[in-house]
């Protein structure tokens, strides 16, 4: 029966795997396309059917992922181990916790989305005056950035607001809202035996507003110091966009962790049982 159960979280951890993996692989390939030089009239059409299988592609993988990490996190619960993943595990199973990752989750996800430019809401230029869009209405652009950056599909949803999807900035975006939401749902119940921890998460929350989008910490620094400054620092802040990720995203997967460990009793049970 313990065989049984270790095999298919096995198979969840193996899912969650797969999927990362073939996002990585996804955008290595697709950013073999990225030379302007291949973009001509007779290869558009086939890096734009590319293009769309990009993001079926990732579609599934972040399917595979979502049902990979469900199926190891429920046969956490069902194992009642006494390790810190089951101690997570049972923590943020029950209703109340689950509640407050969905509305974290998707709150986090939408503040992101502002402040990485994914969610653009421009009052004073009309899309359809300015760029010749019809609203509304969408398509994918297969060309041309660095690997990660393209495909990139633009839509306009009214004269002045529109989602620019990037790649990279999609992945990360669920990766850090995700990452938000665990370490929310696991403090509402740590908080009443121990404060230790938040600091941690409220500090990994920041830092990961500015991976997918650095240049909004110079912009948000430009009221307070200049324009001219602003935009120097926002440069000088993109070149260091590896290390908000370096910062960020540990930091949301350590804090989990911290805060587990004060749920647990002496025998190493958690002390909450899920609904």
């Amino acid at each position: 029966m313990e065989t049984g159960i270790k095999e298919h979280t096995n198979q969840g951890k193996k899912l969650i795997i797969l999927g990362f993996v073939t996002i990585g692989i996804l955008f290595f390939m697709y950013g073999r396309y990225q030379d302007p030089q291949l973009l001509t009239p007779s290869a558009i059409d086939t890096i734009q059917r590319i293009a769309y299988g990009f993001y079926i592609i990732l579609m599934i993988s972040f399917g595979a992922i979502a049902f990979g990490m469900y199926r190891y996190h429920r046969e956490k619960v069902e194992i009642k181990g006494k390790d810190i993943s089951s101690i997570i595990a049972l923590t943020t199973w029950n209703s109340k916790s689950r509640k407050i990752f969905v509305v974290t989750f998707i709150g986090y996800g939408i503040f992101f989305s502002l402040v990485s430019g994914t969610l653009v809401y421009q009052p004073e230029v009309d899309f359809s005056y300015h760029y010749g869009a019809t609203i509304p209405s969408g398509f994918i652009a297969p060309c041309c950035d660095g690997p990660g950056y393209m495909p990139q599909v633009i839509i306009y949803l009214t004269e002045h607001v529109g989602l620019n999807i990037i790649p990279i900035n999609l992945v990360l975006q669920i990766i850090v809202s995700y990452l938000v939401g665990l370490n929310a749902s696991i403090a509402v119940n740590a908080y009443t035996i121990s404060k230790k921890g938040r600091g941690a998460s409220g500090i990994g929350a920041i830092a990961g507003l500015f991976i997918a989008c650095p240049t909004c910490a110079g912009s948000f620094l430009s009221i307070f110091i200049g324009t001219a400054s602003g935009i120097a620092l926002s440069i000088a802040l993109t070149q260091l966009q590896t290390f908000f990720i370096a910062i960020s995203i540990p930091i949301l997967l350590v804090t989990p962790y911290i805060m587990a460990k004060k749920l647990r009793n002496v025998d190493g049970s958690c002390k909450i049982n899920p609904d």
